[in-house]
């Protein structure tokens, strides 16, 4: 299947967006609206790309927002961009995420005491080729690390594109150690200190650090695609989900209504995540093309992107 996006307000800026079309140009949520899967009996997954190889710009689908666009994060009103910690720069892959995957904030790891961070999960494509942002690509999966990010569980699942040269030789994570010598290293590496020059404590992992294998990814990738149905779907246990709208419950099982609208007369309250959809058969969140319409208009006029400070480009050197 082949994606569009529509670029809205100007690159760099706080008003950026990138929308997403599907493949007959209809509009979609990244998050909720593309499978997980391009192929399910050949473990072929869709992958998000939120930032290409080498970029520093901190781009991320955003949960809040209808329709979950493409956006820059933010921290105090400035944009964020990823420091260059010596000898890395930018992004070491390109860095994005798989769809229809969630990783539940009451749900607890079981080897780390630490619940999901509020996220899809993350992934870092390890191939050749540097992916533009809002690209969909297909990849296979080799292995996964357990950041444990300021006590946050937060999975990173290693993978390589399908189309790459080295992709019919990695099959699982030892692989990437023989064909990709000191990459795993170098990426644990990232993930522990690339907060360090903004004055936080390096990075914890799970494991030790260790890559675990394909299995074992597998086994992350369906539970989080589990806890993404819960967010998405029909029915979820009560009080499992906060940005559900309990409003009655069946045996051990809570009735959800769609965030905004009124049950009864009364306006229901949901939290801050954006769960509208435009193809999630039997979603509670499903809207129609032209409230989709609706809301991309509503964002501001694309523009030409605005200028970037060199400092984006400076070294930073830490101490482990």
């Amino acid at each position: 299947m082949s994606y569009s996006v529509t670029e809205r307000g100007c690159p760099n800026s706080l008003e950026y967006r990138m929308f997403f079309n599907g493949p007959n140009g209809n509009i979609i949520s990244p998050f909720h609206d593309i499978p997980l899967y391009a192929d399910a009996d050949k473990k072929i997954l869709n992958m998000v790309v939120e930032i290409p190889r080498w970029s520093n710009a901190k781009m991320e689908i955003n949960k809040e927002e209808k329709l979950n666009p493409i956006r820059q994060d933010v921290k105090k009103g400035a944009l964020r961009y990823v420091k260059n910690v010596f000898p890395h720069h930018g992004y070491i892959w390109n860095y994005g995420a798989f769809p229809q995957t969630w990783e539940d904030p009451d749900h607890t790891t079981e080897e780390t005491g630490t619940k999901g961070d509020k996220d899809p999960l993350d992934v870092c494509e390890i191939g050749y080729k540097v992916h533009p942002r809002g690209a969909v690509i297909q990849v296979k999966v080799l292995g996964t690390m357990c950041l444990v990010d300021e006590g946050e569980t937060d999975w990173k699942i290693i993978a390589i594109d399908v189309t790459d040269p080295l992709a019919k030789d990695l099959n699982d994570v030892d692989d990437v150690e023989r064909f990709m010598p000191g990459f795993l290293k170098a990426t644990n590496e990232w993930f522990a200190i690339y907060k360090m020059p903004d004055g936080k404590p390096k990075n914890n992992f799970g494991f030790n650090g260790e890559c675990k294998n394909r299995a074992f990814s597998e086994k992350v990738i369906k539970e989080c695609n589990e806890q993404w149905q819960r967010l998405i779907g029909k029915q979820v246990e009560c009080d499992d989900l906060a940005c559900y709208c309990l409003i009655g419950k069946q045996g051990n099982l809570a009735q959800v209504s769609l965030i905004g609208k009124q049950v009864n007369g009364k306006q229901v309250e949901c939290d801050d995540l954006a769960c509208e959809n435009t193809t999630v058969a039997g979603s509670p969140f499903k809207i129609e093309q032209g409230d989709a319409e609706a809301i991309v208009k509503k964002s501001a006029e694309p523009g030409s992107a605005k200028d970037i400070s060199d400092t984006v480009d400076k070294w930073y050197y830490v101490k482990l």
